[in-house]
């Protein structure tokens, strides 16, 4: 099953949403006991979750592309991230979430930035 890892500027009411919606999601932010410290770089956010098999979710998208594409220059991976939209409720963010959690392979989006909502 897919696990996410919030990023640090993603609001803690995403997770709060989805553990009341979606008990069963793996959710955890940055900042978290046993996840990356807060100020973390994305290079090592990007290592850690190649690491635990997590997913990120976040809202950066000038730099991450650039941090993506260097890790996977130097053979590396990770299970996906997830871009927010900022036109998109909570609401309508987490049940995407849910969505990708329950409905795809856990290797489906290896690699992939893909930006929410994903087109079906």
């Amino acid at each position: 099953m897919r696990k996410y890892l919030l990023d640090e500027n993603v609001g803690e009411s995403f997770r709060k949403g989805l553990h009341a919606h979606y008990p069963d999601i793996v959710v955890w932010r940055i900042g978290d006991p046993t996840a990356p410290l807060v100020g973390t770089l994305d290079p090592d956010i990007l290592l850690w979750c190649e690491a635990n098999g997590f997913s990120l979710v976040t809202n950066n998208r000038d730099s991450m592309p650039n941090h993506l594409r260097d890790h996977l220059a130097v053979g590396r991976h990770v299970p996906g991230i997830f871009t927010l939209n900022t036109n998109m409720s909570i609401g309508e963010t987490i049940e995407e979430l849910a969505l990708i959690w329950g409905a795809s392979n856990s290797d489906e989006y290896t690699d992939q930035i893909n930006y929410l909502p994903l087109r079906w």
